[in-house]
């Protein structure tokens, strides 16, 4: 699988890539750089917040979901309009947000964590109906938020427990039953970062630290991978016509020098066709 540069700027910490079904078109944020970055036919385009923003959902064609550091906001993709919908841990200064997709129930799951990842200090969270609401706390770096194709079960990690669950949901999309280890890594020292569920139900990874996206089967053994030029991917999306494009944000951030001399695209937003297929993204009901 050939990958490629599909956007050259820099992030210093990419993460929350969103491919916009009606749109066709690919969202993703810097979140150092509290900026949230996207292309279309005129070509690159980026807007800045005063805060950290991290992960989107998509409300209809020109609204998104935006989850910031201290809530969850309504923004216009055609005004550049943010509209505050609830808080997100707006008390505590020590915290952000990170990681999160939409379920397919229209919920929103959003994880939060401390800005040095201190052990414990996040915690993960679902948006439905205009209520927010905690579902887990203790969470140190929450990441790989995903749901299988029949909205039964959803997938999550703490990146530095190297830990993935899966969890059984309702038929509202609140979980009902344990919490249970989907890949344990603890061994290994693999570090799940962000994740994607395929059409087939296959868990698609991004590995921190270990330059690659893998692909997961849902009895948890590892069936693919694709090697990428960068040794911290983020998050993976799947895109373009046929759902087929993986689109992979990467982050520079902590590489020392001689890394950054190794892998220059560090930061920059990859991507490679594969012969998987991807879900659409789910809205999120308004």
């Amino acid at each position: 699988m050939n990958v490629a540069v599909y956007d050259d700027r820099a992030c210093i910490l990419g993460e929350g890539p969103l491919w916009h079904p009606l749109r066709r078109q690919l969202f993703w944020f810097d979140i150092m750089g509290k900026r949230m970055l996207t292309r279309d036919a005129e070509g690159p385009r980026e807007w800045s917040f005063d805060r950290h923003v991290s992960a989107a959902g998509w409300i209809d064609e020109d609204t998104l979901l935006v989850a910031t550091e201290t809530d969850l906001l309504r923004f216009s993709l055609a005004t550049g309009e943010a509209r505050h919908l609830v808080p997100l841990e707006s008390d505590n200064p020590l915290t952000r947000s990170n990681d999160g997709r939409a379920d397919p129930q229209g919920g929103f799951w959003i994880g939060t964590m401390g800005k040095h990842a201190e052990e414990g200090a996040g915690s993960l969270y679902r948006f439905w109906r205009g209520e927010l609401r905690p579902l887990r706390d203790g969470i140190t770096i929450p990441n790989a938020t995903s749901f299988a194709p029949d909205g039964q079960t959803a997938y999550f990690a703490d990146t530095a427990a190297h830990v993935v669950w899966r969890i059984p949901l309702d038929s509202d999309g609140w979980p009902e039953a344990a919490w249970e280890v989907f890949l344990d890594h603890r061994e290994s020292g693999i570090n799940p970062d962000g994740a994607v569920v395929d059409a087939e139900g296959h868990l698609v990874v991004a590995e921190w630290g270990g330059a690659r996206i893998a692909r997961y089967a849902p009895t948890g053994d590892l069936v693919e991978e694709i090697s990428l030029p960068v040794p911290q991917p983020t998050c993976p999306a799947f895109g373009g016509a046929a759902l087929s494009d993986l689109y992979v944000t990467t982050a520079r951030q902590g590489l020392p020098g001689d890394a950054m001399d190794a892998a220059p695209l560090s930061g920059q937003t990859l991507v490679a066709g594969t012969n998987w297929r991807g879900q659409p993204e789910h809205r999120i009901a308004s």
